[in-house]
């Protein structure tokens, strides 16, 4: 007896095109086979200004609408919606709305991007790494340690030599790392050479097994800039240690400008400008993103014929306020460490305070070019010239996008404020991402679109598409900090 196999059905929807039996999903977990169709296994969202921000996901549900609504009140974002691929056809939604006065269209697809990648941003003075060290996600290569910025260690993971470039697994586990962080999952990444940290969008960073908590307020000498006038009087020198700049109140002009007496102070390091000191220590995971763990290293022996003296104070602090130490000079002019005085409290905590949370932030970055384009158009490159132009507006799930100058549309978006799971993968490997282009009707109709095939809100929300018609609406998401 032969037995029956299920009849299978081709999905198109990326290049892989798997073989689907009925009742089962594709490589990607995206497509199923429903009933002899091709479906999309995710609901169709809708950015819905009706729900409070911060509110539940909640199913739209056709029975509770009475077929009335503000065009304004909804968007429908490409997350869910399906693909233009192969793009010969137009994008899976054309939207037609109305925004003041004025008939908009908003083309709706879910891009596959072999060219693109996360920026992330890592709040923490605590060195990760040198600029240019390869990190690492499960011992494969998928990005590399960028240019530091202020307060911050910066990454660049993924890309198409790392998707498509080096070996098939270095391709699995970089597609893999980008969707998790793009999806605003939790990542554990080590940097050769360095340390291995824990990165989740809009969450703290964990370095090393430690939970960042503070952001520097700003570098030693700034930090001195700003807190001088609350130390005048109180201690005779003030030191603020940072792996960038480490800053002496005596000699910093902030502390000129006071009248701050010379203290005979002498610290170890390259002098940049007075008060201002380069290369203290190495890069580390101790006081200031430094090295040290005792921040007497940093100094030299004192000079009595500069101001140096018995019973000299000395207040030690770093860049957070998360250490601090008190000192004064004994009868050899050696630094001995006493008590912090209560009056010295207030200006250790106001530079606490003055931190902000220390937090991930990943920015979706990618090259939307190729042939994506046709689902929007019929002559591609009229869709990027009106981006240019400012004409046609890109969202990436709803949330705003910043679109690089130059040719081609290589847009970044915050990954924090868009809908939740809004990015996928397909096996080739590839990065799954929504997009959103939206532009008055008339210029539109301009630059050569599927005017045919453009649909209004309220048919949307009644039929749902191509890819099937389930449908859910979210708030739109606030960025806070």
């Amino acid at each position: 007896m032969t037995r029956a196999r299920p009849e299978k059905i081709r999905c198109d929807a990326c290049p892989v095109m798997c073989y689907i039996a009925e009742g089962k999903i594709g490589a990607c977990d995206r497509y199923a086979n429903q009933g002899g169709k091709i479906i999309r296994c995710d609901p169709l969202t809708v950015l819905d200004r009706r729900i409070a921000d911060g509110g539940e996901i909640r199913p739209f549900l056709k029975s509770e609408w009475d077929g009335t609504l503000s065009d304004d009140d909804l968007f429908v974002t490409a997350v869910g919606s399906g693909t233009t691929y192969p793009d010969y056809k137009p994008a899976p939604f054309i939207v037609s709305r109305e925004v003041d006065g004025v008939d908009f269209v908003t083309v709706v697809t879910e891009a596959i991007f072999s060219y693109c990648g996360v920026k992330v941003k890592i709040d923490t003075d605590r060195h990760l790494g040198h600029e240019g060290a390869v990190v690492r996600c499960q011992g494969e290569a998928v990005g590399l340690m960028i240019t530091s910025e202020y307060g911050s260690q910066m990454m660049s993971l993924g890309g198409v030599d790392h998707l498509t470039g080096g070996s098939k697994p270095e391709g699995r586990v970089t597609c893999d790392t980008l969707m998790r962080l793009c999806n605003r999952e939790a990542v554990e990444l080590t940097v050769d050479g360095g340390a291995t940290v824990v990165v989740q969008a809009g969450q703290p960073p964990i370095v090393d097994g430690q939970r960042e908590e503070r952001m520097r307020v700003g570098c030693g000498s700034a930090t001195i800039g700003m807190f001088a006038s609350q130390w005048q009087g109180l201690v005779d020198e003030v030191v603020v240690v940072d792996d960038h700049i480490t800053g002496v109140v005596s000699e910093h002009q902030a502390g000129k400008v006071l009248g701050w007496p010379d203290t005979g102070i002498r610290i170890k390091g390259r002098r940049s400008t007075p008060g201002r000191y380069f290369q203290v220590a190495a890069p580390g995971l101790g006081w200031g993103g430094t090295d040290i763990q005792d921040p007497l290293t940093i100094l030299g022996p004192w000079l009595e014929k500069k101001g140096a003296r018995p019973g000299l104070t000395l207040l030690m602090v770093s860049t957070t306020g998360e250490q601090y130490a008190y000192y004064e000079l004994d009868d050899d002019l050696e630094p001995q460490e006493k008590p912090l005085p209560s009056a010295l409290r207030p200006s250790v905590d106001l530079i606490a305070e003055n931190c902000e949370p220390a937090l991930c932030t990943v920015l979706f970055m990618g090259g939307a070019g190729g042939s994506l384009r046709s689902g929007v158009t019929r002559n591609p490159v009229r869709l990027t010239q009106s981006v240019q132009a400012l004409k046609t507006t890109v969202t990436c799930g709803g949330a705003p996008t910043y679109v690089w100058p130059g040719g081609g549309i290589t847009l970044m978006a915050d990954v924090t404020r868009m809908p939740d799971n809004s990015f996928g993968y397909v096996p080739t490997p590839a990065i799954v991402a929504p997009l959103e282009f939206t532009v008055p009707r008339a210029d539109y109709r301009a630059l050569g679109g599927h005017d045919e095939a453009v649909r209004d809100v309220a048919d949307v929300l009644e039929h749902g598409g191509e890819y099937g018609a389930d449908l859910r609406a979210v708030g739109p998401v606030e960025r806070k900090r």
